[in-house]
């Protein structure tokens, strides 16, 4: 085998793992929820955005936040 292949170090999948002081998950920062929802309003699944278990289910505890108090829509009209 290729040599270079074998020790090409592997990307972290999940953004928010890879770099926490970075990336805060809160329902009050809207700029990075909506990176998580598509066209539609829909959340989107976590085999797209590449977020692991733990992360994505904060995910979308806080976008659900988001959308109680108005921050985010439920639709896109």
């Amino acid at each position: 085998m290729n040599k270079d292949y074998q020790q090409q170090k592997r990307r972290p999948g999940c953004r928010f793992c890879a770099n926490p002081q970075r990336y805060v998950i809160d329902y009050k920062n809207v700029r990075l929820l909506e990176r998580f929802i598509d066209e539609h309003g829909s959340m989107l699944k976590a085999s797209r955005t590449k977020n692991c278990r733990r992360h994505q289910a904060q995910i979308a505890r806080e976008i659900k936040r988001a959308r109680e108090i108005a921050l985010l829509p439920y639709t896109v009209s």
